[in-house]
């Protein structure tokens, strides 16, 4: 897939996927957690973005079901589509996998996954560990 090129700002996020882990950006300036991968903080604009591992934990913000794929390397539908709210304070859009149930405030944590087959990339997904 051609859009998920790393490039020099991303790079050390996708090296974290291939290793099974998920890391963010923190600001030196403000000390706010950042996702996705840029160059300037979004909080202060400040340039010292350090990079650090997340645990991968965090709560679902919002989710919807996807009755059909919008493209082959997305698998087979039907599958949950969900707003994360990680622990360190950022948000980002995942796919739940490992189930079909899913509700907004239920805790989740990151699984490295190949949605499309073993010619996929890995992305970074998650599981529900704690339904409310």
């Amino acid at each position: 897939m051609a859009d998920l090129a790393p490039d020099v700002e991303t790079s050390p996020f996708w090296d974290g996927i291939a290793a099974g882990e998920l890391r963010l950006q923190r600001c030196g300036d403000c000390s706010r957690a950042v996702f996705y991968p840029r160059a300037l903080c979004p909080h202060c604009f400040g340039d010292r973005l350090k990079w650090f591992t997340s645990p991968g934990t965090g709560t679902v913000y919002s989710y919807t079901v996807a009755h059909r794929a919008f493209s082959p390397s997305a698998g087979e539908p039907p599958y949950t589509v969900a707003l994360i709210d990680l622990d360190e304070g950022v948000r980002m859009m995942s796919r739940i996998v490992g189930g079909d149930r899913v509700r907004i405030d239920d805790r989740v944590e990151l699984e490295i996954t190949r949605l499309g087959g073993d010619d996929s990339p890995e992305l970074p997904c998650f599981r529900v560990v704690e339904a409310i």
